[in-house]
């Protein structure tokens, strides 16, 4: 990687985050391991991705999808059966490398690595801090000099815990919500499909309702951007299904639920009291209202 390249060149793909940017950019010049840590549909894999246009076409771009089914094996390699019987059980050439050895010179880039199980974090211990990795009874050189970029998801409880030692190789980079509301328009206007007329008031009110949610203290998780755009592409095709071209106030109050309700989780001491479903109908009710809607 030539590191005035990595300097000048600007993540294509990503609106925001510019904090963000800097300090991947720092860690990919200094060669370190990073983790990506966020909420879900806040830009993580997106950034990573564009990681391959900073390095240039020429240096890999190995990528992996974390899950429990994975196994080191997958990653590193295991020995060939066919190969073992021509060559020898205990013989290079009975190895067949896994995506490790595919990222030599590049980034291993492994979206959701607390999906994967403790086993395969202790698996690339050895990757990560040595470059060599025990394979059968023999050891394989590692001719791999890759930086490893990983996503997580901390809110997820459904993962598994990375331990301390595996997190000591890392360098951690926070990613947040759009910084503002114009940037978050611009990403749901860019990345939404535009089937028809989207009136621009309708457009900020709902955004704002979508961010005060993030930042209410009732709310424990919060809607991603994906939500955003959920709800940008849905009240245009509700508009299009009632044969109306432009989305009306009632298209997305249709819409609201079906795109939020799973999309955030409300806080133990409110959900006993109220659904997410009915939170959201009073608290849009409310913005209408504080913004003069109805």
């Amino acid at each position: 990687m030539h590191f005035n390249d990595i300097i000048k060149k600007d993540f294509k793909d990503v609106l925001g985050q510019e904090d963000v940017k800097r300090q991947l950019k720092s860690a990919l010049i200094s060669e370190r391991n990073i983790i990506l840590v966020g909420a879900p549909g806040i830009g993580k894999t997106t950034l990573a991705k564009n990681v391959a246009h900073l390095i240039g076409d020429k240096a890999p771009f190995v990528r992996v999808q974390g899950s429990p089914d994975l196994t080191a094996e997958d990653l590193i390699g295991d020995i060939d059966p066919i190969k073992a019987l021509k060559f020898g059980p205990t013989s290079k050439e009975a190895f067949s490398p896994g995506k490790i050895f595919q990222a030599n010179k590049g980034i291993l880039f492994f979206d959701e690595i607390n999906r994967c199980s403790e086993k395969l974090q202790n698996s690339l211990l050895q990757a990560l801090e040595e470059k060599r990795v025990t394979v059968g009874s023999y050891k394989v050189d590692l001719d791999a000099n890759f930086t490893f970029i990983g996503t997580m998801n901390p809110e997820d409880t459904s993962t598994e815990t990375l331990s301390d030692v595996f997190l000591d190789r890392f360098d951690l980079i926070y990613v947040h919500y759009p910084e503002s509301l114009e940037i978050e328009k611009t990403i749901v206007e860019t990345s939404g499909h535009n089937k028809i007329d989207f009136p621009e008031n309708l457009l900020d009110m709902y955004l704002s309702f979508i961010r005060d949610l993030r930042a209410d203290d009732n709310v424990e998780k919060k809607p991603s951007v994906r939500a955003s755009i959920g709800i940008y592409e849905r009240a245009q095709t509700n508009a299009m299904v009632n044969e109306r071209n432009k989305v009306s106030l009632r298209d997305i109050q249709e819409v609201l639920v079906s795109v939020l309700s799973h999309r955030m989780r409300l806080k133990p001491s409110v959900k006993y009291l109220k659904t997410a479903k009915n939170y959201i109908k009073d608290e849009f009710k409310k913005h209408l209202e504080k913004g003069g809607y109805l």
